[in-house]
């Protein structure tokens, strides 16, 4: 039941399957996006005259400006912040200065277009547990799902199916995470007793890396982003 549309939902569950340091299927879904808007963006769809008015309008949030620049066209990004700045220029003699400059420093391009299609892969990842009995199998090899990507599932899986086939959906994404955190937290125990000399001597485990997994877990967020 591969279609275009399936292939990075499978290919990133698939992936955090294979390989549980990954994490959650969503995050690798969102970090593939933005790594296809970024080469986009600095390649040849950067001269495009309706691209640049939108990223003349919409401009880039801190953390894709970071992104870029660590990127090695700086050519690119450099033609894009000339055309931008000339924009912000002519918005700060405008009459709706304020509203304007606002609109600009609350929005991002890369922002925009990778949310867009990553709702999208909510939807298709739902819709793909109900039509395909193997990626059923796919959901039960996930280590886990972040939490904010777990209440989207559930959400859109709330919206979307039949009451009966929620009814299946929802244990089985919640079993999970359910087991996930109750390791999750055994380790994060482990980690603060490490500090209590009568536990100095005794090995870490797993819970060496807790602190990391912890946040990766409650926000999506890696240290190395």
């Amino acid at each position: 039941m591969e279609k275009i549309y399936t292939i990075p939902v499978n290919e990133a569950f698939d992936a955090c399957a294979e390989d549980s340091s990954k994490g959650c299927p969503f995050c690798e879904m969102y970090k593939n996006l933005q790594e296809k808007e970024l080469e986009i963006i600095l390649g040849a769809s950067m001269m495009e005259p309706d691209i640049r008015i939108k990223t003349n309008e919409q401009g880039f949030c801190d953390k894709h400006f970071s992104m870029m620049l660590k990127r090695k066209n700086r050519l690119g990004l450099a033609l894009m912040m000339e055309s931008h700045l000339a924009h912000i220029e002519k918005e700060l003699r405008g009459i709706n200065a304020i509203k304007n400059i606002g609109k600009i420093n609350d929005s991002c391009y890369i922002c925009a277009r990778a949310e867009s299609n990553f709702n999208k892969m909510f939807e298709t990842a739902v819709w793909l547990y109900s039509a395909d009995k193997a990626f059923e199998e796919k959901i039960k090899k996930q280590s886990y799902f972040c939490m904010p990507h777990y209440h989207k599932f559930l959400s859109v899986g709330k919206n979307s199916l039949n009451r009966k086939k929620y009814a299946d959906f929802e244990p089985l994404v919640k079993k999970i995470n359910s087991d996930y955190l109750e390791g999750l937290q055994e380790d994060v125990s482990w980690f603060c007793k490490k500090f209590d000399y009568r536990y100095a001597k005794e090995p870490w485990g797993n819970a060496k890396d807790s602190i990391e997994r912890t946040v990766k877990f409650l926000t999506g967020y890696e240290e190395s982003e």
